[in-house]
């Protein structure tokens, strides 16, 4: 049973049917509303690389709807707070004018977050094909329970929520059916507690290739040979010339 102060979040993609696009949070929301949860956030998981879609828009986002059960819940925000943007800003009048208008811990993340997704380079990569990254729930463990309670995901795949759990000093708990995630999720989860698991950073900047200088960025038919570039270009005055 959920507890009075408790969250509940659920992370869903868009189902796809004969080519058309079902937002499956769209048709969860009335099943928790009926239950009498109120909805706090739709938050909107963006991540940047996937399968690619010839006849639409690749798919590049899910999304985590969370409900609580009663106005009084656990929400800590210092916790899961991410770098200002403009931290020497400040108020340029009113009473305050002068003092810096940023809180020193961070900006609240907002509902759109953009945390890399669980490919085949990705540190925490196992056998699951669509496996959470342990910072995405990360945050939803600081923000939405408090060290020592109870974190439950009955679908727990290769144990990334208990990991996180632990992690924050939570309890974590729990269901698997697929005897081979189980072990993983066991191995994963003792790695955990021995301080040998390795994952991805919180707050960690995406990859950016262009800063990092990736030679990848370069589109190979930018710098063909310049002679040849020169050849080119004089073929086609040539040609002009010829018609007219």
């Amino acid at each position: 049973m959920l507890s009075k102060r408790g969250s509940i979040c659920w992370q869903v993609g868009n189902y796809v049917d004969d080519g058309a696009i079902i937002p499956l949070d769209t048709v969860l929301y009335p099943i928790f509303s009926d239950l009498g949860l109120k909805m706090r956030n739709r938050i909107i998981w963006h991540f940047e690389h996937g399968l690619h879609c010839s006849n639409r828009f690749s798919g590049r986002y899910e999304t985590i709807i969370w409900f609580t059960k009663s106005d009084d819940y656990v929400f800590n925000l210092d916790p899961i707070r991410v770098p200002q943007k403009y931290p020497g800003k400040k108020y340029f009048k009113g009473p305050n004018a002068g003092q810096y208008s940023c809180n020193p811990l961070g900006k609240n993340p907002g509902d759109l977050w953009l945390i890399p997704n669980v490919k085949s380079n990705h540190v925490e990569k196992t056998i699951h094909p669509c496996q959470f990254p342990v910072e995405l729930i990360e945050r939803l463990v600081l923000s939405m329970s408090n060290e020592d309670d109870w974190v439950l995901d009955p679908f727990l795949g290769t144990g990334t929520t208990i990991v996180a759990a632990i992690r924050h000093d939570r309890r974590g708990a729990g269901a698997e059916i697929l005897p081979d995630y189980i072990d993983i999720a066991h191995d994963r989860i003792h790695q955990q507690l021995n301080g040998t698991i390795k994952t991805r950073p919180m707050n960690r900047p995406v990859y950016d290739p262009q800063e990092a200088g990736n030679k990848l960025t370069i589109p190979p038919w930018q710098h063909e040979p310049a002679g040849q570039q020169v050849s080119l270009f004089e073929k086609s005055e040539e040609r002009y010339e010829k018609v007219n």
